[in-house]
């Protein structure tokens, strides 16, 4: 039963990639469904944040509910928790009891003002390009039983492979929009030549340098000062053969 379980599971965070439309809606998503799975484990009402850092890009959180991302965002703030610690020794991180254990105790008050008893920290295994966690926080102390815990690392499992194809997605995603930036640029660039060549009886190379110099004095981008040229010529824009 626990396998069929885990594969109705998988399926389930694959359909949430399919149907969503960037890695921040499918954090949200997924943080509601890690909380939907834990509260059923437990028995008592679990709210999710979760937490993805990637290099050279804002950290990214997300939550079941707005709680659960203020809880995050002041965990990550401070830098102290339960799941910060568990992402240092890439294993579940379990704060049983707010009021009694004092491992971190400035997002402990922080926890107890908003009315929270118990907290776990699960990592996710993604690269070392990137990292992310699952923060899940319950009302009551003791909530997080050792056979709790090892259903979110089950979960945990699922939910890192299914990050790491969103990720990967979104990447793929974005390289396709600069290509397609890059060569939109390109065309201006070089139909903007052709006019220089046509208005100034030059060869590309002459008319290359012309632009570029007329970048460098008005201290434009050199895409920019071509697309003006095109703009005093023609009424319509310039588009590349593959574009949509």
């Amino acid at each position: 039963m626990g396998t069929i379980k885990s594969d109705d599971q998988f399926v389930q965070l694959h359909d949430l990639i399919i149907g969503s439309s960037n890695v921040a809606d499918f954090l949200t998503e997924l943080s509601s469904v890690a909380a939907s799975t834990l509260s059923d484990d437990a028995g008592a009402p679990i709210e999710c944040g979760v937490t993805l850092r990637r290099r050279k890009r804002s950290v990214t959180i997300a939550g079941s509910s707005e709680r659960a991302v203020i809880l995050d965002k002041l965990e990550q703030a401070l830098g102290e928790g339960p799941c910060l610690a568990a992402l240092e020794v890439m294993s579940p991180m379990v704060l049983a009891n707010v009021e009694t254990d004092n491992r971190w105790p400035n997002y402990q008050k922080v926890l107890a003002e908003h009315g929270c008893g118990s907290v776990l920290g699960v990592p996710l295994a993604l690269d070392e390009h990137q990292s992310a966690a699952l923060n899940f926080f319950a009302a009551e102390p003791d909530v997080f039983a050792p056979e709790t815990v090892h259903r979110a690392e089950a979960f945990a499992d699922l939910a890192s492979r299914a990050l790491r194809l969103a990720l990967r997605i979104a990447d793929t995603q974005n390289l396709a929009d600069d290509l397609r930036a890059a060569m939109a640029s390109r065309t201006t660039i070089d139909v903007a030549c052709g006019v220089i060549m046509a208005q100034n009886r030059c060869s590309q190379d002459e008319a290359m340098a012309l632009l570029a110099k007329a970048s460098s004095h008005r201290n434009q981008k050199l895409r920019d000062v071509a697309a003006g040229i095109l703009g005093r010529v023609s009424d319509g824009g310039v588009r590349t053969h593959f574009d949509p």
